[in-house]
């Protein structure tokens, strides 16, 4: 069966009970063991359901990363369209978007952890890179339609293409949670604000 079929088995799945439920497990599985150590024994355990049922929902433990990090990864976006709707200037909407990180790297770090792991994996697994790279793309077309939307509103003024920014944003972004996660105790806030005065280069009135 191909990932394109899996996929879509576990989408047309993704709304039961069971499905949340083993989709969840596998989140904080990952986060606490690894890929490697979360098997589906592991998994099914925690979900409280069958490891047939694993099976029949996701096909692999790989497909199943997928789908928890596509959820997390939608969840991560409506969030922050919703911040966003509030900008009024330049300002509002960078600040709001390095809000943004900040409150995903304090309140949900197992995201981060997600998404490395996945990374690692699609290194690996030819299958898994196409998902990874949907992902990634799906992703920072959201947010390039947000940019595009706020520059047709005169929020903004972009000194780049929307996607070239939206690519920018997520490269700042990603590497600056990953080191804020690797070293909790340090204080990140004159790097942030480093890194907001870089985005406004890109990101005017």
């Amino acid at each position: 069966m191909t990932a394109t079929v899996e996929r879509a088995r576990a989408q047309k799945t993704a709304d039961g009970e069971k499905a949340r439920r083993i989709v969840e497990a596998m989140r904080r599985s990952v986060a606490q063991r690894g890929t490697a150590g979360s098997t589906f024994d592991h998994v099914a355990r925690e979900a409280g359901v069958s490891r047939g049922l694993l099976h029949y929902y996701f096909g692999t433990k790989e497909q199943l990363l997928v789908e928890a990090v596509r959820r997390d990864c939608e969840l991560r976006m409506e969030l922050l369209e919703q911040q966003l709707a509030g900008a009024r200037t330049a300002e509002d909407f960078v600040g709001l978007m390095a809000q943004h990180l900040q409150q995903t790297v304090r309140e949900d770090p197992d995201l981060v952890t997600l998404m490395v792991e996945l990374f690692t994996l699609s290194q690996r697994h030819p299958e898994i890179a196409a998902e990874y790279a949907e992902l990634l793309r799906a992703m920072r077309e959201h947010v390039a339609q947000m940019l595009a939307t706020a520059q047709l509103e005169r929020v903004v003024h972009l000194r780049a293409e929307p996607d070239a920014i939206a690519e920018i944003l997520f490269s700042l972004g990603d590497g600056l949670a990953m080191r804020m996660l690797a070293e909790p105790g340090r204080d990140f806030e004159a790097t942030v604000q480093a890194g907001i005065a870089c985005v406004r280069a890109l990101i005017a009135d």
